[in-house]
C-alpha cells in the first residue's frame, strides 16, 4: 500500500530586484511580489497552477502596497478585529490567532 502527499500550496514570488521605499518604516526592501499556487508532492513544489495579482511587500515591517504604490486596506466581509494585537479575525472564531487571548 503506497500514500501520496499531495496538495496545492502558496508560494511568493520575488519579480524584481529593485528594491522600492518603504512609506511605513523607511526600509528599501519593498519589492513587487505574487503569490503563485503550486501543485506539490510531499511538499516540493512541482509546478504552478495559478498566478496570483502582483503587489509590493515590505520585507521588514509587512506592510502591503499595491503596485502602484498605495497602501492596501483589507476588507474582510464580517470580520472583527482583536482588541488585544489589532489582527483582523473571522467571526467564528474563539481565540485570536495571532496573540491567543480569548475573543
Amino acid at each position: 500500500m503506497y500514500f501520496l502527499i499531495g496538495g496545492v500550496q502558496p508560494r511568493k514570488v520575488r519579480l524584481e530586484k529593485q528594491g522600492w521605499h518603504c512609506s511605513t518604516c523607511s526600509s528599501s526592501e519593498v519589492y513587487l511580489t505574487r503569490t503563485d499556487h503550486y501543485l506539490s508532492l510531499f511538499f516540493i513544489p512541482l509546478f504552478p497552477v495559478k498566478k496570483g495579482t502582483p503587489f509590493l511587500m515590505c520585507h521588514d515591517c509587512g506592510t502591503i502596497y499595491d503596485e502602484h504604490g498605495e497602501p492596501y486596506h483589507f476588507e474582510a466581509r464580517g470580520a472583527t478585529t482583536c482588541p488585544e494585537c489589532g489582527g483582523v479575525l473571522d467571526p467564528a472564531f474563539s481565540f485570536c490567532p495571532y496573540c491567543g487571548r480569548r475573543v
